[in-house]
């Protein structure tokens, strides 16, 4: 049974069939399908188009339907062409004629798009919850890890002493915009599109008001033309997962990193590593190794997407058939993942020895630099001088803090008026050189606990 035969005297090509049919994907949707109808057909009893008891017929019937798909029952047709004929065509099976007016007023274009955006509303609280539980692992590794001192590193060089506790929540921040995002695009996901029939509004005195406030939408779309094509709500999901992805990309790729035998700082357990079939001694990063593939992934499936909406006309087309696939694989990727590294991370091992043995006294340059500010130089001035000192320190084989005094006021020769003490050497402490990063946001033990502060109350505001 097609919602559509009764205009075709042949029978479609069965590829062409098999093309144009999504029951495989948009069976996903069956509940909200069932609930947006079930909705719909109270609309029309209070519009007068459906008596009480063709509703109780309607409703109950749904309600049966509904039962059949949550017990895992329902069995999917030959002719279902999608999720909306598989339901009409069951609702028929069981209360006979009365299902034939179940669509009245309706199209399957608003509809599916009704469908869908239940279906996102339906679940964006549980990946805002992943999200927030992996923030918890971050927040509590945060606390776990306060004080160890680790490099800090731009352009994947060592640049500055940090404390570890400060990276961890470094990679915080990004979930948090990322389910900040989430939480906003519900706003925009509440937009009630049923009503709006096949693009011009349906002729029957619907209150969509009351459809929108039943159905748990904020209101009704105001244009029907746009409502039954608006996929903005997929692309701007779509993007939040390719952040999302990229986030988690980042942070996989330095923990790869840093459980690597050159780095030597992080350590997996076996629960969350691979072996090899060739290679007995290795014990790989495998889950994030994948969280850094499907990134890529993730970013495709907006690429992809924006592609088809970007020649589309007015109204609907079936390109936007083309919607769900990959906002369920972006919701399926993340749900997938987002449990898994939070495991992976909440029982990472650390080396707080090999981090600190990573920090040599250039990391100090700037502190060096900091130092002759201090004396009365300029900035660019002791940039310029401390820039000589790593030369003459190189030329020697030296670290910076074994120049004597003697050598550090020779390269100050044309500045006779600079102090240089032995006070210089303070610089070289990288604990030191942690604690004086003390303004908002900065490294030193009282910022980063007033950053803590500052993410346990952000992970209870969403």
């Amino acid at each position: 049974m097609t919602l559509w035969g009764g205009r075709f005297s042949g029978d479609m090509d069965s590829a062409a069939w098999k093309l144009n049919a999504s029951i495989n994907v948009d069976q996903r949707l069956a509940l909200q399908d069932i609930r947006g109808s079930q909705a719909w057909a109270e609309a029309l009893m209070d519009a007068g188009v459906l008596s009480a008891v063709e509703f109780e017929q309607i409703h109950t019937g749904l309600q049966a339907v509904k039962s059949e798909f949550e017990a895992g029952t329902f069995v999917i047709e030959a002719v279902d062409e999608d999720i909306h004929t598989a339901v009409e065509r069951r609702l028929s099976e069981l209360i006979g004629p009365a299902a034939g007016k179940l669509h009245t007023g309706r199209s399957r274009n608003d509809q599916v798009v009704t469908d869908l955006r239940l279906w996102l509303l339906d679940e964006l609280p549980a990946l805002r919850k992943s999200l927030e539980s992996l923030q918890a692992v971050l927040l509590g590794r945060s606390e776990r890890d306060l004080g160890v001192v680790m490099p800090g590193y731009t352009h994947l060089q060592r640049a500055q002493p940090i404390l570890l506790s400060h990276w961890w929540l470094s990679h915080f921040w990004p979930l948090q915009r990322d389910r900040q995002r989430l939480a906003e695009l519900k706003g925009r996901v509440s937009i009630l599109p049923l009503g709006s029939g096949a693009l011009a509004g349906t002729p029957f005195p619907i209150d969509r008001q009351a459809l929108a406030a039943r159905l748990g939408f904020s209101q009704p779309a105001p244009n029907s033309l746009d409502a039954v094509s608006d996929r903005d709500f997929v692309a701007e999901f779509l993007f939040c997962a390719g952040l999302i992805g990229i986030h988690l990309s980042r942070l996989a790729e330095v923990v790869i990193l840093f459980c690597s035998t050159e780095f030597g700082f992080f350590e997996l357990t076996d629960a969350f590593s691979t072996g090899s079939s060739l290679m007995p001694q290795k014990a790989n990063p495998d889950v994030f190794e994948l969280a850094r593939g499907k990134s890529g992934a993730l970013v495709g499936f907006l690429v992809g997407f924006l592609t088809t909406l970007k020649g589309l006309p007015s109204a609907y087309d079936k390109d936007l058939q083309e919607d769900k696939p990959p906002l369920f694989h972006a919701f399926d990727a993340l749900q997938g993942l987002l449990p898994v590294l939070a495991g992976a991370l909440d029982t990472l091992k650390i080396n707080p020895q090999r981090m600190l043995q990573s920090i040599n006294p250039s990391l100090m340059a700037t502190d060096l630099a900091d130092y002759f500010v201090e004396m009365g130089l300029p900035f660019r001035q002791a940039h310029t001088l401390v820039g000589k000192a790593i030369q003459l320190a190189q030329a020697q084989g030296k670290s910076l803090d074994q120049l004597s005094l003697e050598e550090y006021r020779s390269l100050a020769e044309d500045l006779p008026s600079l102090p240089i003490d032995a006070a210089l050497y303070k610089s070289f402490d990288p604990v030191a050189s942690i604690s004086r990063r003390s303004s908002i946001g900065g490294t030193s033990p009282h910022s980063v606990e007033e950053q803590l502060q500052q993410a346990r109350g952000a992970l209870s505001l969403i």
